[in-house]
């Protein structure tokens, strides 16, 4: 290149960057005369300098909403959350990031350590993967009822605020409107901002109903009820207080009550779960310790019996936390968030195959067996149909049936492994081998190996094929007679051990028993579902006396309305109400009577007896005159009750939660350490009086 091009080159660079420089100090002249400088200045003001949580955690929802896995649990949080936070969309969204980035903060880390633990065992590590998506749902649950229980508190502190402002005002939407205006209660606030609005509205009844399909508890729907019918028909005076705010006097007794119960039962269970837990990350770390100290361990872990062992702890521990979290549980079955408009049942049912093969398993009509189950799924508030129910029975018998099949080839894999990967020496040791010896062994097993995989799968070999073999091999071309013969009675005595590991027929046999057991799972869980809710029974019960309390002494109440109520607040009892409900105008008397032989239970059966005893033109006061000292004493009766359940749930909780840490301690370490210990000293005795 000629100097000319060169500096031509420069030249036109050189100009090229004169023009940048002259166009920025024009432009820069441009925007400091124009109202291009004012907005920068009025902009400077509103950008944010330091870092915020609240703006991380909505860019985080955005995000977590466009990974698959993530969505799932991230809607699940938000369905609860929706009903807490009504409208509040930029609420709900940060309190669904921050839950969700908090159990990922607590699972992320466990999964990592999970698998630097158990990367040597594969099978472990799916096992316990699994299980944490249970862990997961969990925590975020945890979280949740946190959020629920607060608002709980809140309520609380809202009444007592309430009773005050109605004492000034005299007036119930003034009063709630008063109350709401505290920003240190958020969401109690929105929610009466909301019975506000309901209260004011131009249709006010129909705005209610609308609002108790979305209330977040019984409590704030008795609230909203009781406020609406005090505002359309006045309050009155009994025994010189306001009905209004005795009615309110009761909502918080009731929620005094739960409170408490929440409260005893997080603090017995508290450390439970994650008890229960610890033995499934304890398995590998309590296995390299056990082979580091007590080599004379080794067949047991690094053979099936120590993989069968592992498996059976990491079962223990899966049925101990579920069995713990349903013990923890508070009774009631929330079914407002389950998805039943198109679960993905309902779609595999839609097809013809699938359809047809299911229709074989389900009973037919008429029969006393679909009668059953139709009423446990009645009793246990399911809104799963039958079909659904055989759909995931069928699934789930097809996948115990396949993991089952899994983990026996396993298991034959693992001992087939062991044998090819362990040292052979001709003694038996108690000791570990040392640098020198392990090699020599390990060769040995090298050169046993070679005739392992030649005659693998021949069971009719003998030890003279094997020797015959060896003598024309190079490995033991320069071995003596005596040499060939000892490690042709040790490969053999390893192609017999090899040989024998295959899946055989009685495995089978296991695996429909196992697939059996979990296509009757569903409907065990169902059974269990049902002795919860009747647990339930007397807190409905005491609930529907709540509603009675209230409605009793207003005017304009009849029978017919408080078993509106009563239906609109039930859930164990919906069935038998809404039954009689729908037979009222054919006859009263007799639906209530229909509805009394329909239940079981009591004290409920008192209510209505005193039920028809108004319809018979008796004042509903009057037959209900004794209910409030009736419900004096079912309040410290269910004191008593919830003492008792919490010491019982308590006791069992314990002897659950510790069950897989005795388990791992005794089964998977003491135990084959004494066993094995005691074994292999009695053989090496014998050896050595032999000789």
């Amino acid at each position: 290149m000629s100097n000319q091009l060169i500096f031509t080159i420069m030249g036109i660079a050189i100009g090229l960057f004169v023009i940048v420089i002259v166009a920025y100090l024009f432009i820069k002249k441009k925007m400091q005369n124009s109202d291009v400088a004012r907005i920068e200045s009025l902009r400077k003001g509103t950008k944010a300098k330091t870092f915020s949580s609240e703006v991380a955690y909505q860019k985080l929802y955005v995000r977590y909403l466009k990974l698959p896995f993530l969505r799932r649990y991230l809607l699940k949080i938000r369905r609860r959350l929706e009903i807490i936070n009504i409208d509040d969309e930029f609420l709900t969204r940060l309190q669904s990031s921050k839950i969700l980035t908090r159990a990922l903060l607590i699972i992320v880390p466990v999964t990592l350590a999970v698998i630097l633990m158990t990367k040597s065992n594969p099978l472990i590590m799916f096992i316990i993967l699994l299980f944490e998506l249970f862990i997961i749902d969990s925590i975020i649950d945890g979280m949740v009822d946190k959020i629920d229980t607060n608002l709980l508190n809140q309520q609380m502190d809202f009444f007592a605020a309430m009773r005050h402002s109605y004492h000034e005002t005299n007036m119930v939407g003034e009063a709630i409107y008063q109350t709401s205006q505290d920003d240190e209660h958020i969401e109690m606030s929105r929610q009466a901002e909301k019975i506000y609005e309901i209260l004011n509205s131009e249709d006010p009844e129909t705005e209610l109903e609308k609002y108790y399909d979305i209330a977040p508890n019984n409590y704030l729907k008795e609230f909203a009820g009781i406020s609406y019918l005090t505002q359309e028909f006045g309050d009155r005076k009994v025994d010189g207080m306001s009905l209004y705010l005795k009615n309110l006097d009761n909502i918080t007794q009731e929620m005094q009550l739960e409170i408490l119960k929440r409260d005893k039962l997080n603090y017995t269970f508290q450390s439970l779960s994650v008890i229960a837990i610890v033995p499934m990350i304890m398995l590998e770390p309590l296995k390299n310790w056990a082979l580091s100290n007590f080599s004379f361990t080794k067949p047991f872990y690094n053979g099936k019996q120590g993989l069968i062992v592992q498996v059976l702890i990491l079962l223990l521990t899966f049925v101990s936390y579920i069995l713990i979290r349903k013990l923890k549980d508070n009774g009631a079955v929330n079914t407002k968030l389950e998805n039943t408009e198109n679960p993905w049942q309902a779609k595999a049912y839609k097809m013809k195959p699938i359809k047809k093969f299911v229709d074989l398993f389900i009973p037919k009509d008429g029969t006393a067996e679909r009668r059953k189950l139709k009423e446990s799924l009645k009793a246990a508030a399911s809104k799963q149909k039958i079909e659904w129910l055989y759909i995931n029975r069928i699934c789930l018998a097809i996948v115990v049936f396949i993991a089952s099949i899994f983990l026996f080839v396993a298991l034959h894999k693992v001992q087939v492994n062991y044998i090819y990967t362990e040292p052979t020496t001709d003694y038996n040791l108690l000791g570990e081998l040392d640098g020198k010896d392990y090699q020599k062994a390990m060769k040995v097993t090298e050169n046993h190996n070679h005739f392992l995989d030649m005659f693998k799968g021949k069971l009719d070999t003998t030890q003279e094929d094997i020797e015959k073999a060896m003598r024309k091999s190079k490995i033991y071309k320069e071995s003596d007679d005596a040499e060939i013969t000892t490690n042709a009675e040790q490969i053999l005595e390893k192609l017999k051990k090899v040989n024998s590991e295959y899946l055989k027929w009685f495995e089978f046999l296991l695996a429909m028993v196992f697939s059996i057991i979990g296509y009757s799972a569903p409907v065990l869980m169902l059974k269990f579902q049902v002795i919860i809710r009747k647990m339930a029974m007397e807190d409905e019960v005491m609930q529907y006396q709540t509603i009675i309390l209230m409605l009793m002494r207003l005017e304009r109440v009849d029978v017919e309305m408080i078993l509106e109520w009563m239906e609109r607040y039930a859930d164990i009892f919906k069935e038998p109400i809404s039954r009689c409900l729908n037979n009222y105008e054919s006859g009263a008397w007799e639906s209530l009577e229909d509805m009394k032989e329909e239940i079981a239970y009591q004290p409920l059966i008192r209510i209505v007896e005193s039920l028809q005893t108004a319809v018979e033109k008796v004042p509903i006061r009057e037959a209900f005159d004794e209910l409030e000292t009736d419900r004096e004493y079912y309040q410290e009766k269910r004191k008593e009750s919830n003492e008792r359940l919490i010491s019982k749930k308590g006791m069992m909780g314990r002897a659950i939660g510790f069950a897989p840490i005795v388990g791992i301690f005794v089964g998977y370490l003491i135990v084959p350490l004494i066993g094995i210990g005691l074994t292999s000293m009695t053989t090496v005795f014998n050896e050595m009086n032999t000789m």
